[in-house]
């Protein structure tokens, strides 16, 4: 029988250990996902341990955790004898997920205003500025991720932990959606609705705000992908776009 003093001890080995081997697994899994979502790794593309972990420079065991996750959440699929691969877009879900926001961004908005300081204003519209700048350099990818940084901002400053945990992860569909087409279009028009929010926001008026998200994130343009579709994935985008926009129409 173990006493109390080894059972303490092992007890401590076990949480001095433990985080070390998680940070592993969520670096591993946030490596795979953001080259998911980059277009880096294309839908189709196999997946196999030994070469992301040589990639990585860590063991199999984090990778294979990592890719579990990754599977879990829908960006990696399993074909064949556990082969694994870079799942399609899946359009039944960026529909789901549309649905979803058009319900929660407003509410996150409700939220956010009462709470936000003279510095948060300052901060969002930091954001937009810079949203701005990058506009006319027709890069994609980054005022993408300038976007995901401004309605984050809004998640944080909801004070709902949920919010901000879900939309990250709802969020990184979007963006591997949304990163299929180029230039961002309609990008003006887009910023010009967060600063319409962030403005409404300011002054104090969290329904306005709340209207003006919900037009915002239901509004067909918010859903419209330009440029080619890479060809593993072109179909599964056509008709998710084709979906976000319907739903978009038809809230």
């Amino acid at each position: 029988m173990l006493s109390n003093c080894t059972m303490e001890g092992g007890f401590r080995t076990i949480m001095e250990k433990l985080p070390l081997a998680t940070r592993l697994i969520d670096q591993a899994y946030e490596a795979i996902v953001d080259a998911v979502c980059s277009g880096d790794l294309k839908p189709g593309e196999r997946l196999t341990q030994e070469l992301i972990a040589a990639r990585l420079d860590v063991s199999r065991q984090p990778v294979t955790h990592a890719l579990a996750m990754a599977k879990k959440q829908g960006f990696v699929a399993e074909v064949g004898r556990g082969r694994l691969v870079v799942a399609p877009v899946d359009p039944q879900q960026l529909q789901a997920i549309q649905q979803f926001r058009s319900a929660i961004e407003p509410l996150a908005v409700r939220l956010a205003t009462p709470r936000l300081t003279p510095e948060a204003i300052s901060a969002g519209h930091r954001i937009i500025e810079r949203a701005r700048e990058i506009i006319p350099t027709g890069n994609a990818r980054t005022l993408l991720h300038a976007d995901v940084d401004f309605h984050s901002f809004i998640y944080s400053w909801s004070g709902n932990s949920v919010i901000l945990e879900t939309m990250e992860l709802n969020w990184r569909h979007i963006r591997r959606a949304m990163g299929f087409g180029t230039p961002y279009v309609h990008a003006a028009d887009v910023w010009d609705e967060h600063e319409a929010v962030l403005n409404a926001m300011a002054q104090g008026d969290a329904e306005l705000a709340a209207a003006r998200m919900h037009a915002h994130t239901m509004h067909p343009r918010a859903h419209t992908f330009g440029g080619e579709l890479p060809q593993g994935n072109r179909t599964g985008t056509a008709a998710a776009v084709g979906l976000l926009a319907e739903a978009a129409r038809h809230p």
